[in-house]
């Protein structure tokens, strides 16, 4: 693994701290999540729906989310862990939407394009 410096180590543990308490919330209400990393380093849980399919979830901390899709109804504020357990226990349930998990991304340069004009 890479060398982290000081702030991205503090943030990466706060990511994790986040990830492993809601895992074990989760887990309380007997959904399978189980902590990783995935292939560009960064932490999630592995979410496992109602059909048995996988869904990442991850922590957006700029805007202090968890996600696990790029859609509006696919990211819960992380502030509050019961509320977004909920969320997450609910979608799991009902089973992740069809299709491929959608990247949350931010597009820095549309904002400035929006703040130009």
């Amino acid at each position: 693994m890479e060398q982290l410096r000081p702030i991205q180590k503090r943030q990466r543990e706060y990511q994790e701290q986040l990830l492993t308490e809601l895992r074990d919330e989760l887990a309380q209400r007997g959904i399978t999540a189980v902590l990783i990393v995935d292939e560009k380093n960064r932490p999630a849980l592995d979410v496992t729906d109602s059909r048995l399919r996988p869904r990442r979830v991850y922590v957006h901390l700029a805007f202090l989310w968890f996600y696990w899709g790029d859609q509006h109804d696919e990211r819960v504020s992380c502030l509050r862990l019961l509320p977004a357990a909920d969320r997450i226990e609910k979608a799991a349930r009902d089973g992740w939407r069809e299709g491929e998990q959608g990247e949350l991304g931010i597009d820095l340069a549309k904002i400035l394009d929006a703040h130009r004009s």
